[in-house]
């Protein structure tokens, strides 16, 4: 855990938020800032703050980040219409929480090239 990550902190339970699902390696909730009717943020129990941290060690949590997005789309109704699945890395890609994060959107039509 980093004493400063705002993801660790809910983790923790320092920062309340209402869980949408929650195993023992993830939790996920809903952005506060939604881009999309449904937009909820999957996120590992253990802190690593990018992509670029990923450990070989760190392999079955990242698999089951995933296995709760598909989940998390089916118990939101969006599996069958489709959902994007997105994770950030660093600042010039978009990364504002330093703790990896799963985005699930889904609700919309999804365009390409995303932007």
């Amino acid at each position: 855990m980093s004493s400063d990550c705002l993801f660790c902190k809910i983790v923790a339970g320092e920062i309340p938020v209402e869980f949408v699902y929650e195993s023992d390696t993830v939790v996920a909730f809903r952005d506060i800032s939604p881009q999309a009717p449904t937009h909820v943020l999957v996120i590992p129990r253990k802190h690593i703050a990018t992509i670029n941290d990923i450990a070989p060690e760190d392999e079955a949590v990242i698999g089951h980040m995933y296995t709760a997005a598909k989940e998390i789309a089916a118990a939101e109704g969006i599996a069958e219409d489709g959902y994007r699945t997105v994770m950030n890395c660093n600042e010039g890609a978009g990364q504002s929480v330093f703790h990896i994060h799963l985005h699930v959107l889904g609700g919309r039509p999804m365009t390409w090239p995303p932007g």
